[in-house]
């Protein structure tokens, strides 16, 4: 009477759940490039747990374990070496082809918004066109070259001379005109001159200047957004206060630098304390923790 023996053959892998989290996972992390960066390390920790884990069970059911009572029969080296092979070839190939799909795709989604976003700072003119204290609605192009597509505005205040590094410097406040609730152009609450000067400040660009007598702040006409004279939101949907330029003084010219994003301005004028954001989108915060809700911006 014969004994009794094992299973002959490899046993079949068992029916799991790893495959269906390693695809959520991959899942979380597509979706987080465009949601959030946050969103995409989740995706990449479930994927990587549930990918492991997985590789691990599939490699566990290769063993075969054989009777206790009975020595097992030896089994040629090259059995388990073929599984092994297969198995990681499989997972190699579908790695390979996942990457050729996806990564220029990706790639052509998210790379281009970082290149040759740059411009260089665009002259607005003497400061001697500017009055202290006077607040002027200043339109000009970001690329004369490109014409009135590229046509911005900024409300501009000449803030008189500051101490600066032991001596006084220029100040000026140029605030952006573009709401921070859904982006809609802010208007100055106040008296608007009927009278604009142009300038030619060379390369094709020129500068608009219009007076503002006894300005009250900014609203919005989109959504009832309201700004103080700083920028800061004071009623209304925005999130944050409007968004602000850098600037600069080259031989008695004003010249408008890259645009920063605030939150809020603490004081008025010259003296005003501001913590500089990298630019962001109508609608998103900055300096909070929901600001990690956001993904990461592109070049402005």
């Amino acid at each position: 009477m014969e004994p009794e023996r094992g299973h002959e053959g490899p046993e079949l892998p068992r029916p799991t759940l790893w495959p269906i989290g390693f695809a959520i996972g991959v899942v979380c992390l597509l979706v987080g490039l465009v949601v959030s960066w946050p969103a995409v390390g989740v995706g990449a920790a479930i994927a990587i747990i549930f990918g492991f884990v997985w590789i691990r069970d599939m490699q566990g059911h290769h063993k075969v374990e054989p009777p206790a009572a009975i020595p097992a029969a030896p089994v040629p080296a090259e059995s388990y070496s073929r599984g092994r092979f297969l198995g990681a070839s499989t997972l190699g190939l579908g790695a390979v082809i996942g990457g050729a799909i996806s990564v220029p795709a990706i790639g052509f989604a998210i790379v281009p918004p970082f290149l040759k976003q740059g411009r260089g700072e665009l002259d607005l003119g003497p400061i001697s066109d500017y009055q202290e204290q006077q607040w002027y609605i200043v339109h000009f192009e970001l690329d004369p070259a490109e014409g009135e597509v590229t046509r911005r505005t900024a409300y501009i205040r000449y803030n008189g001379l500051v101490p600066f590094n032991g001596k006084s410097e220029p100040s000026f406040t140029i605030i952006s005109n573009r709401c921070a609730h859904l982006g809609c152009p802010v208007q100055p609450n106040g008296l608007v001159s009927n009278q604009a000067k142009d300038e030619n400040t060379g390369n094709g660009q020129m500068v608009q200047l219009i007076q503002v007598q006894g300005l009250s702040g900014f609203g919005c006409p989109c959504h009832g957004g309201a700004y103080d004279t700083e920028g800061n939101r004071t009623a209304g949907p925005p999130v944050r206060g409007l968004d602000r330029y850098q600037f600069a003084i080259r031989k008695g010219h004003l010249f408008l630098g890259k645009a920063y994003s605030v939150k809020k301005v603490e004081g008025t004028g010259g003296t005003a304390k501001i913590r500089e954001f990298n630019l962001t989108g109508p609608g998103q915060h900055v300096g909070d923790w929901e600001a990690l809700l956001y993904p990461l911006q592109p070049p402005h």
